[in-house]
């Protein structure tokens, strides 16, 4: 079942997505006619989530008048004016907002593909917490634009992830979607930190896993992988 919850971090400074983001948060870029963190939650909606958690930062206040129009899903304000907090942090600042039953947690400057369905849908499938701390969603290399990196995790067969470190290249690249017992932040420090932490702690533990998107991935993080997803859009791929 998908989780009733879902954390979506958008309070990112967008740098590297200049000077798109000159005058809004890269949750407000659009790509498609459609902004960014509009792409995730209406995959978030189609998947059975009916609550939101936004965190914000830059830009803040457009960012929550842009949300609030939404009728479709409870939006709730996770604040972080004060201080970015990071993807670790921000769940971490946020955990009294969650709840205490897993929750899907998305990154917003991606956009996917789904021809075999809800892909979160499908990420939720079968989740463990008793078992899995986080079971992450991940793009095959070959079916990916806007990611430049060498792949993130190996998976074997039981979907079991272990990091790539220093080995040259992964089949596969975390591709900003992940189920998570919100309870693996409870003993983190209140501090701004990476979830690659959390995952690092998990994957010792044995505790990590992942799961295909089954469809392509598009990472949009700055203004020439716009451009490409734009143009992928526009021949006619499916669209959120």
């Amino acid at each position: 079942m998908t989780p009733h919850t879902a954390m979506v971090l958008a309070a990112g400074l967008g740098t590297r997505m200049k000077p798109l983001t000159n005058d809004r948060p890269k949750a407000l870029v659009t790509v498609g006619g459609r902004a960014l963190i509009d792409h995730v939650l209406d995959r978030l909606i189609a998947a059975g989530v009916k609550r939101a958690v936004v965190n914000v930062h830059a830009f803040a206040d457009l960012l929550e008048a842009h949300v609030a129009r939404r009728t479709d899903i409870e939006i709730v304000i996770s604040d972080e004016r004060a201080q970015l907090m990071e993807t670790g942090g921000g769940v971490r600042q946020a955990r009294p907002l969650l709840g205490d039953a897993p929750i899907v947690v998305c990154n917003i400057d991606s956009v996917w593909d789904e021809p075999n369905g809800s892909a979160v849908a499908r990420l939720c499938e079968g989740f463990d917490a008793a078992r899995s701390g986080a079971k992450l969603m991940l793009a095959a290399m070959d079916q990916q634009l806007g990611y430049d990196g060498e792949g993130d995790f190996f998976m074997d067969e039981h979907g079991m992830l272990s990091f790539r470190d220093a080995l040259p290249l992964t089949p596969w690249a975390y591709m900003g979607a992940q189920i998570i017992d919100p309870a693996v932040v409870d003993n983190e420090p209140l501090e701004p930190f990476s979830f690659t932490r959390v995952w690092r702690r998990l994957a010792g533990e044995g505790r990590l896993y992942g799961a295909p998107l089954g469809g392509y991935w598009m990472h949009v993080g700055d203004p020439e992988a716009r451009v490409q997803a734009e143009a992928r859009l526009s021949a006619g791929a499916p669209r959120p």
